[in-house]
């Protein structure tokens, strides 16, 4: 039977394809078209001619993914990746290597102007910025979480895969993350091996599984234009993982919220109280700072870290839950029943209103529910930091429909080699 123009080619795993490599897309892939599938391509580059073999399939989708094996018309912005592994089939964590790290940020401006576009029907003006001491993009990643195969040996997983790749070096790790020795030692009966490089102290390395009051706790010390401090964190607990991402964050949020003394600001997803420490700052004792986080060991972190500052409030929860969002819920274990509310009390130590409020989310972002809630406190400034594009994106629709304008957007390579962009937006009241 033939193949009609609107009728996708059949391809399989294994098929090797020539292509035209389109746009870049976000998650690390480039856009092709084969015989009307789309083909989303690993290792490629916009404007080259490749040949790429399909790495996944599946019967009714209208697209494919593939990997780059051979470069027929190679992009003047292409070099020789400096990691062995970081090729088709092996290591997944870097995106990006076979690029030049100039153009690594013009990929990446691209997807953001693109997601904002996609996605909040805006127009963005964005250039993805180097953090401060970044030249190579290599050897930044402070901390760093190996998963540990059948034989015991460390590595890192493949693309979209639980299959762990053993490796001898991490080109993007901290250099003090390798000479721990990690990936010569033996890991039989864990899953993973967690190493961490504080700013201060010792590199530890934390078995996983590991119980918790096994869990080392490092010390991260902020030197920032705006702000300094000395930070508490679990070795396995959240913390940014280039060098200069913290106090680049900081210094960027403290400009586009200017908190004034007095001010009740809210710092959701507050994580171990980063931007909470330096708004209470800016405010004083006569201001107040409620910072709303759900994991429990960044909670006493936060408690520890933030006890200096009396103007600060630690509440553990959700933020939703806080904000007494409803979600849904499955009464009992059979799948066919229909979900139920479940029906919360907005906290009491929650305000009704505040000055100004920090949004900084995991991945998946806010989510139009809180991004009501967080309009509702009628801020004159939100400032939203967003390790996912789209995500922020979305958000910034959300908060539009509830009053709030995008005034400003930054973007920052903290994820040199990788497709991860950290962006930072603000938000004010009304206009387009």
């Amino acid at each position: 039977m033939s193949t009609s123009p609107t009728t996708p080619a059949a391809l399989a795993v294994g098929d090797v394809i020539a292509l035209d490599i389109g746009p870049v897309a976000h998650g690390g892939f480039c856009v092709a078209r084969h015989e009307g599938r789309v083909v989303f391509v690993r290792h490629a580059l916009p404007g080259e001619r490749v040949h790429a073999q399909v790495t996944q399939a599946r019967e009714g989708q209208r697209f494919v993914r593939a990997d780059c094996i051979e470069v027929l018309d190679p992009s003047p912005h292409r070099v020789a990746a400096p990691c062995r592994y970081a090729a088709p089939g092996l290591c997944g964590g870097c995106d990006f290597q076979h690029a030049a790290l100039p153009y690594q940020r013009e990929l990446k401006s691209a997807v953001v102007r693109e997601q904002f576009s996609r996605l909040a029907a805006l127009d963005v003006e964005v250039e993805v910025e180097p953090l401060s001491g970044d030249d190579t993009g290599l050897g930044w990643r402070t901390r760093v979480e190996f998963a540990v195969d059948e034989t015991g040996r460390a590595g890192l997983r493949g693309s979209r895969s639980h299959e762990v790749v053993p490796v001898d070096s991490c080109l993007i790790a901290d250099p003090r993350v390798l000479a721990t020795g990690v990936l010569d030692q033996d890991w039989s009966g864990e899953l993973a091996v967690d190493v961490a490089a504080p700013s201060q102290g010792d590199t530890v390395v934390v078995p996983v599984p590991s119980g918790e009051s096994d869990t080392p706790v490092v010390t991260e010390r902020v030197a920032a234009q705006s702000f300094s401090g000395t930070f508490e964190v679990s070795a396995r607990g959240f913390w940014q993982v280039h060098p200069a991402a913290a106090g680049t964050f900081v210094d960027m949020v403290n400009q586009m919220l200017d908190p004034q003394p007095g001010e009740t600001a809210l710092d959701l997803y507050a994580g171990v109280g980063l931007f909470a420490a330096a708004l209470a700052e800016r405010v004083g004792e006569s201001g107040k700072v409620i910072a709303v986080e759900s994991d429990s060991e960044a909670v006493a972190s936060a408690a520890g870290n933030l006890a200096a500052y009396p103007s600060v409030v630690v509440v553990r929860g959700r933020v939703d839950d806080a904000f007494g969002v409803q979600r849904a819920q499955r009464s009992g274990p059979a799948r066919s029943r229909a979900p139920r509310s479940r029906k919360l009390r907005r906290h009491p130590l929650l305000p009704l209103r505040a000055d100004v409020v920090v949004l900084d989310p995991p991945r998946t972002g806010a989510g139009r529910d809180v991004a009501a809630q967080v309009a509702a406190l009628g801020a004159r400034a939100i400032a939203y930091v967003a390790c996912d594009p789209s995500a922020l994106a979305r958000d910034t629709a959300f908060l539009a429909q509830a009053g709030y304008r995008l005034a400003a957007l930054r973007a920052f390579d903290a994820f040199p080699m990788t497709h991860h962009v950290e962006c930072i937006a603000l938000f004010e009241k009304g206009g387009a």
